[in-house]
């Protein structure tokens, strides 16, 4: 039986360890982080299912967290749709096979992310954190195949 790291786990790692850290089920030692920021490709870099999938789910909830921003759910809810950040960030950094340059732009924002979600989770009054999830992906489309999310959606109100 395999066992995944707990969500908590990984954010934590993701924000504390340096880049050249071992995560469980992620090996970002075998990988080359890039520390100048990479231009966008000409053309996104192709996605497999697996980070399509939780790349759109995660955009997704960005969306329905909107509803929370307008007074339109509660909390106990946003803090649910946040979990579902959390899993779907953990199902990427489980399953990452990308080529380090990749690897380190997608990194580059699902650490952001993370370090926001947590933030949320401890003050779901501070929607600045809302804010900060969706700028920390909002150059996702620019760089990966994203049907359906068009660069700068995210920053869309």
């Amino acid at each position: 039986m395999t066992t995944r790291p707990s969500l908590a786990w990984l954010a934590f790692a993701a924000l504390a360890l340096p880049a050249g850290s071992a995560l469980a089920q992620h090996d970002h030692a075998a990988h080359a982080h890039v520390a100048a920021p990479v231009p966008p490709p000409a053309r996104p870099w192709a996605a497999d299912a697996t980070l399509r999938a939780d790349m759109g789910q995660i955009h997704l909830v960005l969306e329905q967290l909107r509803h929370y921003e307008m007074g339109h759910m509660d909390a106990t809810l946003a803090l649910d749709r946040v979990a579902v950040i959390e899993e779907s960030a953990a199902d990427i950094f489980a399953k990452c096979k990308l080529d380090p340059q990749q690897d380190a732009v997608l990194h580059g924002m699902l650490v952001p992310l993370l370090a926001a979600v947590q933030k949320f989770k401890a003050d779901p009054a501070d929607m600045r954190q809302l804010e900060a999830m969706r700028e920390a992906v909002a150059d996702y489309p620019r760089y990966f195949e994203a049907p359906g999310w068009a660069a700068g959606a995210a920053h869309a109100h």
